[in-house]
C-alpha cells in the first residue's frame, strides 16, 4: 500500500492519473470501475437461523446422550432412548432461542458507508453513488458529509473531521494539505481523509486514493474475518467432561462383558447390564443445567445493563484475567467538556459530565455563582459568543452540532445560565474569522451596546500577544508582562494535565462602523484585546469508572487502557482512574510498531496503558496476552475496536455510542456504555462458574452412587438393584430438577474479593473428585444396605428394588440442600434462601411417593404400594448421607477454628 500521506499532491496526481482541477471523465470512470470494483465492503459472515440450531450440538456431552439414546432404543428401551432425545432437543432450544434472539449484525459494516457524495467529473460537479467513487475521483467535501473513500487532500479550508470510530481521537482533527513523514501514524495523518469519517466543519477536496477493501475500514473488515474468538474456558471443561464420560462408558462396558463371559451370563443379558451401567454413568441434566443456568445469568444481567450475544460468553467473564479497554466513550465520557476555567483572580473547577447542562462552578470546595462574578460571566458570555456550535436534544438527550470543543464551551456557558439563543437575540451577529492551523483562533463580530464588539479565542501564546488589557474582579486594566507570564505558567499547568487549552478575549471595536467592520482586515481587528481568561478542555472520565476500576484491581483483574489519543492524554487519564500505577508503562503506536510479537508477549504485562493505536495494534495485543494464557476481555465502541473485540477471550461493545460493527463482533453488548456495568456483569459471570460447579459435582456424585450401586451388585452376583427406568428418572427428575434450582443459587457476595480462576484450572481436581467419590460412596452405601435387607431378610425382590430406588431419590434430593457450599452448613445459609429448590424438593418428594401409589406409574415403574413405615422407614436412611456430609463441614469449621 503506497504511503498517499507522503508524496506531494502532483506525485500523487501523477500516479493516479488524474487531474485535480477537471476530475476524471465518464468514461475513465467506467474503464476503473472495472478494474477496481465497487466502492464496498464485503459484508460480514450472517449466521442463519439454521446455522445457529446446529452449533447448539457441538458439544461431546451431547453426542454422548446421543449414542446412550441409540443403544437404548435398539435394546428395546424405547421410553429411555425417547426421554433422553427430548432432553437433548430441549436444550437445543432453549440455547438457539437466547442465541437467536441476540444476533443482531455481523454484517453491518456497509452501514458507515456513504450513500451518496459529491464530486468533480469533467470539470463539473455531479452528486453520484459512493458505490461508484473510484481512485482518482475528486470528492468535494463539506460540513455534515460522510467521507466516502480514503482520500488525499488538495484543498483544505477551515477542514475539521470527526475520526474517533476509526482511530479514537475524541477531538475533531484540522486537517491540511502538505506532505508528511511517511512513519506518520494514522491518527496523525493530516492530509488524508478517510472512508466511515465525517467533516464536523469547513470544506475540501480530496483525491481518492483507495476505496472498498483497500481503505483503512476496508483493512478493518479485513482483520474482523481473520479474528477468531475461539473457545470459552467453560466449553473446554465440559468437552472434557464428555470425554470422561465416554471412557468411562467404554470402560463399564468392557469391565462387565469381561467378568459377564466368565459367569457364562447370557450376551444379551450383559448388554442390558451394559446399558443400564452407562446410563447410571451419564447426567443426562447435565446440558440443560448448563444451559438453564447461563440463561438465567443472561436474564439477571439484564438488569444489569448487559445484554449477551453468546451463552457461553457469560462464564468467560468470572476467569477474565484482563480486561483492555478502549478509552473515548469507554472509560470516559466521549464528549468533550470544560473541565477548568482561569480568569486572573481564580481558578475555577467546572462539575458536571458531558453536554448536559447541569453543573456548577467551585473555586476550591466554595461554589461561585456566574451571575455574582463579573470575571466568570464575562468568559462565559465570550466563549458561547465566539461559537458556532448548537446545542440540540437528540432522542431526550443533549447533543452537540459542531466542533466538539465548540460544543463544550457552548454547555460550560449554558451551566452559568448563558444560552446561544440569548445570545444571538442580544448580540446579532455581524461577521467571522474562522479558525485555520495557520492562525490558530477564531473572532465573531456582534453588535453589542450600538456598536460592533470582537470575540476572540484561540492557542494562548497567540490570542496573548494580541492582548493589551486584562479583566479583573476591579474592572478592565492594563496587561502587565507579570501577568502575562502568570497567565502563560496557568496555561502550561493546564496542559501538563492532559487539558486543550483556550484563551478567550474580547474587544470594543467602538472605532470602527457596522459596515467598516465588514471589510476590515482581521490583523486590524484582533489586536488591543482584553483578555478575560483560559478554558481547559477534556474528555473526561466517567464518574463510575474510577470505582470500577479499584473493583476490577481488588478482583485480580488488570485493567489495560488502549486508545488512539494522544499519549499525554492517554497517560493523565491512566493516572486519574488509577489503570496507571507504579511502575507500569505507556507504550505508543510507533514503539509498538518495532516490537516483534515475541517481545510484545514478553512486555504486555508491564503495559496498562497504550497509546496512537491503531486496529491492528489492538488486535496484537489482544493476540499476546492469550499467547500468555490470559483469559482476555476487550471492550470498545468504535470501529477501530471490532477486530480486537472479535478476538478477544470475551467481547464487550458499547450499546449507545457503539458502531453496528463493533456490536455485531461483541459477545456482550453494555446497553448503558458504563464501564461499571462490565465489572457487574464479571460478578455475575463468576457466580454462574460457581453455581455450574457445585451442580455439576451435585450431579456427579448422583451418577457415581448409582454406578457404584449397580456395579457392585453384579460384582456381588445379585439382581439388578435398579431399572434402566428407575435410573433414567433419577437423573432426569430427581437430580435433574434440584440440579436446574441449584443453577438459580444467589452468588456469593464476596465472588469479587477472590482472584480469577484460571481458565487451564482443572474442574475435575483432586479436591472435586474427592468430594464427588466420598458423597457418591455414602449414597450408594445407604442405597447397597436397604436393598440387601429387602431382598435377603423380607425375601421380595420387588421390594427390594422399591426400597432401593425409594431411598436413593430421597437420599439425592436431601442432598441437594447440602450442596449448595463446601463451606457453609444448611442452617448458616437458611433452608428457604433458594425457594426454587425448596419447592423442586418438595414437589420431587411428593412425585416419589406418588410413584409408589398411583396405579399408572405403579406399572410404568413396576412398583408396588409400601406401608407407612417402610416410607418412614427409607425417608430415614435417605437422611444419612446428607447428615454425614454437614457434620463433615462441621468438623472441618471447627478444626479452621470457626465456631457457628
Amino acid at each position: 500500500m503506497n504511503a498517499w500521506h507522503n508524496q506531494s499532491i502532483p506525485e500523487v496526481a501523477n500516479l493516479l492519473a488524474t487531474d485535480v482541477e477537471q476530475g476524471l471523465a465518464d468514461k475513465e470512470v467506467t474503464v476503473r470501475l472495472a478494474r477496481y470494483g465497487s466502492n464496498k465492503l464485503r459484508k460480514g459472515r450472517r449466521f442463519s437461523a439454521l446455522v445457529i440450531f446446529v452449533s447448539q450440538f457441538k458439544s461431546l456431552v451431547i453426542w454422548v446422550l446421543i449414542g446412550a439414546a441409540v443403544v437404548s432404543a435398539a435394546l428395546g428401551e424405547t421410553a429411555d432412548g425417547i426421554a433422553i432425545i427430548t432432553i437433548v432437543i430441549l436444550n437445543a432450544v432453549i440455547g438457539f432461542i437466547q442465541e437467536y434472539r441476540a444476533e443482531k449484525a455481523a454484517a453491518a459494516l456497509a452501514r458507515l458507508t456513504a450513500p451518496h457524495c459529491r464530486v468533480l467529473r469533467g470539470g463539473h460537479s455531479a452528486m453520484v453513488a459512493a458505490t461508484e467513487i473510484v481512485p482518482g475521483d475528486i470528492l468535494l467535501l463539506e460540513g455534515g458529509d460522510l467521507v466516502a473513500a480514503d482520500a488525499r487532500l488538495v484543498q483544505a479550508s477551515v477542514l475539521r473531521v470527526n475520526e474517533a470510530p476509526l482511530t479514537g481521537e475524541s477531538q475533531a482533527v484540522g486537517k491540511l494539505t502538505d506532505g508528511l513523514p511517511a512513519e506518520t501514524p494514522l491518527a496523525e495523518r493530516k492530509n488524508m481523509v478517510f472512508l466511515g469519517t465525517s467533516i464536523t466543519s469547513g470544506s475540501g477536496r480530496a483525491l481518492v486514493v483507495n476505496t472498498g477493501m483497500e481503505t483503512e475500514l476496508g483493512h478493518i473488515a479485513t482483520l474482523l474475518e481473520t479474528a477468531e474468538s475461539g473457545e470459552t474456558p467453560l466449553q473446554h471443561q465440559l468437552d472434557r467432561v464428555g470425554r470422561l464420560l465416554l471412557w468411562a462408558c467404554f470402560g463399564i462396558v468392557a469391565l462387565i462383558f469381561g467378568l459377564g463371559l466368565l459367569r457364562g451370563i447370557a450376551p444379551f443379558e450383559l448388554f442390558l447390564s451394559a446399558v443400564s451401567l452407562a446410563v447410571a454413568a451419564i447426567p443426562e441434566g447435565l446440558p440443560a443445567v448448563v444451559t438453564v443456568a447461563l440463561a438465567l445469568g443472561v436474564q439477571r444481567m439484564v438488569q444489569h445493563h448487559a445484554l449477551v450475544r453468546r451463552l457461553a460468553a457469560v462464564e468467560t467473564l468470572g476467569c477474565a484475567e484482563v480486561i483492555c479497554t478502549d478509552k473515548t466513550g469507554t472509560l470516559t465520557m466521549g464528549e468533550m467538556t470544560a473541565r477548568k476555567l482561569i480568569t486572573s483572580e481564580s481558578l475555577y473547577r467546572v462539575i458536571g459530565e458531558g453536554y448536559a447542562t447541569e453543573g456548577a462552578f467551585f473555586v476550591g470546595n466554595a461554589e461561585s455563582l456566574p451571575s455574582e462574578n463579573s470575571e466568570l460571566l464575562a468568559l462565559l458570555r465570550a466563549s458561547a459568543a465566539c461559537n458556532d456550535a448548537e446545542l440540540t436534544l437528540t432522542d431526550g438527550q443533549p447533543s452537540v452540532v459542531g466542533d466538539p470543543t465548540e460544543g463544550a464551551l457552548v454547555v460550560a456557558a449554558a451551566k452559568g445560565g448563558i444560552t446561544r439563543a440569548a445570545i444571538e437575540a442580544e448580540m446579532p451577529r455581524l461577521a467571522a474569522v474562522p479558525f485555520d492551523s495557520d492562525r490558530k483562533r477564531m473572532t465573531v463580530i456582534r453588535r453589542q451596546e450600538n456598536h460592533p464588539w470582537a470575540f476572540v479565542k484561540g492557542a494562548p501564546e497567540v490570542i496573548f500577544s494580541r492582548c493589551t488589557l486584562i479583566r479583573t474582579d476591579q474592572g478592565v486594566r492594563e496587561l502587565t508582562e507579570s501577568d502575562r507570564a502568570r497567565m502563560l505558567q496557568a496555561s502550561t499547568l493546564l496542559a501538563n494535565d492532559a487539558l486543550r487549552v483556550l484563551a478567550v478575549a474580547e474587544r470594543s471595536l467602538d472605532g470602527f462602523s457596522f459596515e467598516e467592520v465588514m471589510v476590515v482586515s482581521d490583523t486590524e481587528i484582533e489586536k488591543g484585546l482584553t483578555l478575560l481568561g483560559l478554558v481547559g478542555l477534556q474528555d473526561p472520565p466517567r464518574a463510575e469508572a474510577k470505582e470500577a476500576v479499584i473493583k476490577c484491581k481488588r478482583a485480580g483483574i488488570k485493567p489495560v487502557m488502549i486508545t488512539g489519543d494522544h499519549p499525554d492524554t492517554a497517560r493523565a487519564i491512566g493516572h486519574e482512574l488509577g489503570i496507571l500505577g507504579k511502575g507500569d508503562e505507556v507504550l505508543v503506536g510507533t514503539e509498538l510498531d518495532h516490537l516483534d510479537d515475541e517481545a510484545l508477549k514478553e512486555r504486555v504485562s508491564q503495559v496498562t496503558v497504550y497509546a496512537r493505536v491503531t486496529a491492528e495494534h489492538k488486535l496484537r495485543i489482544v493476540r499476546a496476552w492469550k499467547a500468555r494464557g490470559a483469559v482476555v476481555a476487550m471492550t470498545g465502541d468504535g470501529v477501530n475496536d471490532a477486530p480486537a473485540i472479535k478476538e478477544a477471550s470475551i467481547g464487550i461493545a458499547m450499546g449507545i455510542t457503539g458502531t453496528e460493527v463493533t456490536k455485531g463482533a461483541a459477545d456482550i453488548i453494555i446497553t448503558d456504555d458504563n464501564f461499571a456495568s462490565i465489572v457487574a456483569a464479571v460478578e455475575e459471570g463468576r457466580g454462574i462458574y460457581d453455581n455450574i460447579a457445585k451442580t455439576l459435582e451435585y450431579l456427579l456424585a448422583g451418577n457415581a452412587g448409582e454406578l457404584i450401586v449397580m456395579l457392585s451388585a453384579i460384582l456381588l452376583g445379585w439382581p439388578l438393584p435398579l431399572l434402566p427406568l428407575h435410573l433414567l428418572w433419577i437423573n432426569l427428575v430427581t437430580d435433574g430438577l434440584p440440579a436446574l434450582a441449584l443453577a438459580t443459587d444467589p452468588i456469593d457476595p464476596g465472588v469479587l474479593n477472590r482472584p480469577p480462576r484460571r481458565s487451564q484450572d482443572a474442574l475435575f481436581n483432586r479436591n472435586f473428585l474427592r468430594r464427588t467419590l466420598f458423597a457418591g460412596l455414602l449414597t450408594a452405601g445407604v442405597t447397597l444396605g436397604v436393598f440387601a435387607y429387602e431382598l435377603y431378610i423380607n425375601n421380595s425382590l420387588a421390594q427390594a428394588r422399591d426400597a432401593a430406588f425409594t431411598a436413593l431419590v430421597i437420599a439425592e434430593l436431601l442432598r441437594a440442600f447440602g450442596a449448595r457450599s463446601e463451606q457453609r452448613t444448611i442452617w448458616q445459609m437458611g433452608l428457604f434462601s433458594n425457594m426454587r429448590l425448596f419447592l423442586v424438593v418438595a414437589v420431587s418428594f411428593a412425585l416419589q411417593l406418588a410413584i409408589h401409589h398411583v396405579a399408572m406409574f405403579q406399572m410404568l415403574f413396576k412398583m408396588e404400594p409400601i406401608t407407612l413405615n417402610q416410607c418412614v422407614a427409607w425417608i430415614g436412611v435417605g437422611f444419612i448421607p446428607l447428615i454425614v456430609l454437614e457434620l463433615r463441614k462441621v468438623i472441618r469449621l471447627r478444626a479452621a477454628g470457626y465456631r457457628p
